[in-house]
């Protein structure tokens, strides 16, 4: 089974930064892609960006320009820079990764969410 922990989130003042942090745990062979979501309240859950093995990332338009993911492969953890926050950045913010427990078998996996509240 394989366990993922977000960090980092809580309540920061418009303009403000953070920095969230997400491990990985458990049965772990290989993470293939590490990627981040959020959901802003009411509102379906979106990309923000995702990170394969091998540093390449992906970024949804929307996330271009204020978040920068990055990964570190030996401690199975990924992270999200978020700059220049916004209120409409409010929204719980959830990593996910598609883990190889076992070579050739793969599966992906939810953390539970950190809450980012942007507000003065």
């Amino acid at each position: 089974q394989v366990q993922l922990v977000e960090s980092g989130g809580g309540l920061v003042q418009p303009g403000g930064s953070l920095r969230l942090s997400c491990v990985a745990s458990g049965t772990i062979l290989k993470i293939n892609s590490m990627g981040w979501y959020r959901q802003p309240p009411g509102k379906e859950r979106e990309l923000i960006a995702y990170i394969v093995s091998d540093g390449r990332t992906n970024y949804a338009d929307s996330a271009k320009g204020r978040f920068t993911i990055s990964r570190d492969n030996a401690k199975n953890t990924v992270y999200l820079q978020i700059n220049s926050l916004k209120p409409e950045d409010t929204a719980a913010y959830y990593c996910n990764a598609d883990v190889e427990a076992r070579r050739g078998w793969s599966a992906w996996y939810w953390g539970q969410g950190t809450p980012v509240t942007v507000s003065s």
